[in-house]
């Protein structure tokens, strides 16, 4: 439904894309001329022409193989920025590939200027276009798409509210037929219940109506189906919107399987690019992180093992992305077999598993393991949990399997991403909230709003609360 607007505006990204890339090729070089940055030339740039060919060719075959103008994508703002910075990365990475291979006499300089320009240009250009198409020129690009929805349920007037958060693009809601007869008349989601699913044709036809949108029950099938075979007669596009919203975790997908649709209902949240940058993240800052730390990880090793008998190291069996288990590693910072209380000091909640709350004044825990969790040092062991891949810097929290055992369908959403050190919970209070349900609200709001720029903020917050050391017991 969204193709047609989507196919035009990512062919205006495209070619505005490739043309600031241009743009900012040219002004990087003429920058590494003028500013007195660098080594001295003493000789003519080495800069050809054929530069201003090589570079568009390769953005143009990163951007469209990394699928930056899916229509899903380009039309949401934060993800359309996300998958920008993906490319603009990894089309200089080639870039600076064929440059080594074939132009070792190119100017680095004028490569950093060229890459922040580049990102400046097009996220910039992006911001602008979102204003115009705010102003209405969305509407320009296609002829308005009139939307009748079947059925005024939960999924018929979540349809209708992600129409008109797409009104910008020519989409209009004109209203739902439903059989219910206390919905007729009646206004849900901001459209009216315009008559029965018998009047459906009266309707269409009498509003003009482009687009219809098929949100019945399971139990309704064959009806849907008497519909869509009534509908053929009509010059309309019928879409029918499958009864699985219950099941979908964080988001689904639609694939095609020897002619018959599939519907991933399981998928991961990251995928593609964006796993394998988050990965990278991953292994670049916890490594240097690991190193840097790793003189202080030893004098709390020490320091554990003088303070009280046992392992040094603890490994905890957790519940990790998809709902696989692992071994988690920390500190021990409790007296040896403190851990198997935690079931019976676990809290219930009618909202959700119990909850373990960590007290201050928790007699288990031993001296040394005071100031290690005072200042989250008992968490550092987790960073081999990250490079192996079992965790990431950034994310919920992996939990125990026996809470998980607890957990109703919509607590596992939380799975949907690797589990990790820390999260968007864990710096906005950390210890100290223990209302389950604001949990999973933090975790899924982590989950819907991934960034590299988020997982940076979400470090730089984790900074600050380990220094206050907040709900750190």
């Amino acid at each position: 439904m969204l193709k047609r607007v989507g196919t035009r505006l990512g062919l205006i990204l495209l070619i505005a894309d490739l043309l600031l890339t241009v743009l900012a090729l040219h002004l990087a070089k003429l920058l590494r001329l003028t500013l007195p940055i660098g080594v001295y030339l003493d000789e003519p740039l080495a800069f050809g022409p054929w530069f201003y060919l090589l570079v568009p060719t390769i953005w143009a075959l990163a951007f469209l193989s990394l699928r930056v103008y899916d229509p899903g994508r380009a039309l949401r703002y934060l993800d359309d920025v996300q998958a920008t910075w993906s490319a603009v990365t990894w089309a200089t990475l080639v870039f600076a590939g064929v440059a080594y291979l074939f132009f070792r006499e190119f100017s680095r300089l004028l490569f950093f200027y060229f890459y922040l320009l580049d990102l400046a240009f097009l996220l910039g250009w992006r911001a602008v276009l979102r204003w115009l198409l705010r102003l209405g020129l969305g509407r320009r690009l296609g002829e308005p798409r009139r939307v009748l929805v079947v059925g005024a349920g939960t999924v018929g007037q979540e349809l209708a509210r992600a129409v008109h958060s797409y009104r910008w693009t020519g989409l209009e809601m004109v209203g739902y037929v439903d059989d219910d007869e206390a919905k007729g008349g009646k206004t849900y989601a901001g459209s009216p219940v315009l008559g029965t699913l018998a009047e459906i044709g009266t309707v269409v036809a009498d509003l003009s109506v482009d687009e219809v949108l098929l949100a019945l029950p399971t139990r309704a099938q064959e009806q849907a189906r008497r519909l869509v075979l009534a509908l053929q007669a009509l010059p309309v596009n019928v879409r029918v919107v499958p009864d699985v919203f219950d099941l979908v975790f964080i988001r689904a997908s639609v694939e095609e399987f020897a002619g018959i649709p599939l519907i991933g209902l399981r998928e991961p949240a990251i995928e593609g690019p964006d796993r394998v940058i988050k990965r990278w993240f991953d292994l670049l800052v916890g490594g240097l992180v690991l190193v840097l730390l790793s003189p202080l990880m030893l004098v709390a090793g020490l320091a554990v093992r003088l303070d009280s008998p046992g392992p040094v190291i603890l490994r905890q069996q957790r519940i990790g992305e998809g709902g696989r288990p692992f071994w988690m590693l920390k500190f021990r910072t409790m007296v040896v077999g403190a851990e198997t209380e935690e079931q019976e000091l676990a809290q219930g909640a009618s909202d959700g598993p119990p909850v373990f709350l960590k007290r201050a004044d928790d007699p288990r825990i031993t001296g040394v393991g005071r100031v290690l969790r005072r200042f989250s040092i008992d968490e550092l062991p987790q960073l081999i949990n990250v490079l192996k891949g079992d965790m990431s810097l950034v994310g919920p929290r992996p939990e125990l399997p026996w809470l998980v055992e607890t957990y109703r369908l919509e607590h596992r959403r939380r799975f949907a991403v690797p589990q990790g050190m820390t999260g968007w919970w864990q710096v906005n209070g950390r210890s100290d909230r223990a209302d389950y349900a604001l949990r999973i609200e933090d975790d899924l709001y982590y989950i819907r709003n991934w960034s590299v720029w988020l997982d940076l903020r979400i470090l730089w917050m984790t900074v600050g609360a380990v220094v206050r050391g907040e709900g750190a017991y």
